[in-house]
């Protein structure tokens, strides 16, 4: 390729060539999901993007192992099990099912290891004990350990806080029995109201991890202690992501991890207002909720069109926009097949690099797409075809047929079945052989009004679309 990756570092807030620790294999790490609930859309856009960004290094050569946590102990999961009356492991299960159905809807690929918190407690008791050792943890009067902030003088390089700055108010579980009020808790010691399968034994107590002790053990577990990309959404960096460094750096010594990527948050537009996707505001939607209505690659093309840094603003309108656009690449590309192999230097090729190795440039890289299809429909040119549809599919887009996405039915939103379709359009075939052009035009409206356009082609029969 013409040009090398560039990613942003939240750590050292600039953009910075990727040089990953071993020059051919790349081991990437990200915050996934707390199963005790379905995936929302703020989920589906973490998976996206680190999904792009493992196709995307793969496609550069590198070998990537891709690790994503689920986290399936916490109080919300505990609280919701009690409620529902099942244990932990059902609770978690069902929703870890269910997530793995989404993601696999929205063309998300399985990472290379999804490490479940509950299957390495002991090394995040053996990550406690080191710091504990190490007079960077220690045990309070609740029996909770908790780690030490003040003694740890990197604390704040990743979020760009000082000691000073911090509250205790944005801190998650402040207790009275800590020393400090900026200490955060490793270890909570067990409830006599929890149920058993949230109890584990160890040396400071029966009890379970606090929720930033997880990634760091199960990071350096399936990584090492040191490794390239750490990612997850921006609501992350801090305090959770710049606990995980104090924990791994304090426990480990070394780096820890090389490069911190954030994506951008979601927004919802309601009224011709943008405001935060929140479950108080009423503005939460749910990856379930999205695909009942929008076809999965659409909801895709929506979250990559957006560079992955910036704000997404969710609503109607925009998804609707993002499965127009889509549809005219899939107009271009028709029946065609990807190319075997893509030839970087050349110029369509060359430019769509040059934007994904400028930070993951989707929109400049879709931009391209697009350049391509409008001259595939000047030029009609099969073989540029099929190298716009082996660029797409980089994205993990226009990876079905153009016939096929246009004709592709949605959820409840479906409305008439294929077989219906096409008896309609034997109907207007007949009605216009009898010439009954009235029933002819009858029908044709009737079926624009329920989402289908039909296109009568000279010499061949009607085609049709969804609209």
């Amino acid at each position: 390729m013409t040009s090398s990756l560039h990613i942003y570092n939240s750590l050292a807030r600039q953009k910075q060539a990727f040089k990953p620790i071993d020059p051919n294999h790349v081991r990437m790490y990200v915050c996934g999901m707390t199963v005790y609930d379905f995936c929302h859309l703020g989920h589906a856009r973490v998976m996206v993007v680190f999904d792009l960004l493992k196709r995307w290094l793969r496609a550069q050569g590198y070998k990537v192992t891709y690790v994503r946590n689920i986290t399936d102990i916490d109080d919300k999961i505990i609280r919701r099990a009690l409620e529902n009356g099942e244990s932990i492991r059902a609770l978690t299960d069902r929703f870890i099912a269910a997530m793995h159905e989404d993601a696999d809807a929205l063309g998300i690929e399985r990472p290379d290891h999804e490490p479940r918190a509950t299957e390495y407690v002991a090394q995040m008791q053996a990550m406690i004990q080191t710091l504990m050792t190490k007079r960077l943890a220690y045990q309070d009067d609740s029996g909770d350990v908790n780690f030490s902030v003040r003694a740890f003088p990197q604390y704040g390089r990743l979020s760009g806080k000082s000691l000073d700055e911090l509250r205790a108010g944005e801190r998650v579980g402040v207790s009275d029995s800590k020393q400090d009020p900026l200490d955060f808790v490793l270890w909570k010691r067990a409830k006599p109201e929890e149920p058993a399968d949230a109890k584990w034994d160890a040396p400071f107590g029966e009890g379970r991890p606090g929720w930033h002790i997880e990634c760091s053990a199960m990071s350096c577990a399936l990584l090492g202690n040191e490794f390239d990309i750490h990612g997850g959404g921006a609501d992350l960096q801090f305090p959770h992501h710049e606990n995980e460094i104090a924990q791994s750096v304090g426990a480990n010594g070394g780096e820890f991890a090389r490069h911190w990527m954030h994506n951008g948050f979601v927004r919802v537009e309601t009224n011709g207002q943008e405001e935060k996707m929140s479950k108080s505001l009423g503005n939460f939607f749910t990856i379930r909720d999205i695909l009942n209505v929008y076809d999965p690659e659409v909801v895709r093309f929506f979250i990559l069109r957006a560079q992955y840094r910036s704000p997404l603003t969710y609503s109607e309108a925009h998804v609707q926009d993002a499965r127009a656009s889509l549809g005219r690449l899939y107009k271009a590309i028709g029946d065609a097949v990807a190319a075997e192999q893509l030839d970087w230097s050349n110029d369509y090729e060359a430019r769509f690099a040059q934007a994904m190795n400028d930070d993951m440039n989707t929109p400049m890289a879709v931009s391209v797409l697009f350049e391509m299809a409008n001259a595939i429909n000047r030029t009609h040119d099969s073989a540029l075809a099929g190298r716009l549809k082996a660029l797409a599919n980089v994205l993990g887009l226009l990876e079905r047929t153009g016939e096929a996405f246009q004709k592709a039915t949605v959820g409840e939103q479906a409305g008439l079945s294929e077989a219906d379709i096409e008896d309609y359009i034997a109907q207007r075939a007949q009605a216009k052989a009898d010439r009954d052009f009235a029933k002819a035009d009858a029908i044709r409206q009737s079926l624009l009004e329920q989402g289908v356009v039909l296109e009568d082609v000279r010499g061949g029969p009607t085609q049709w679309r969804r609209t």
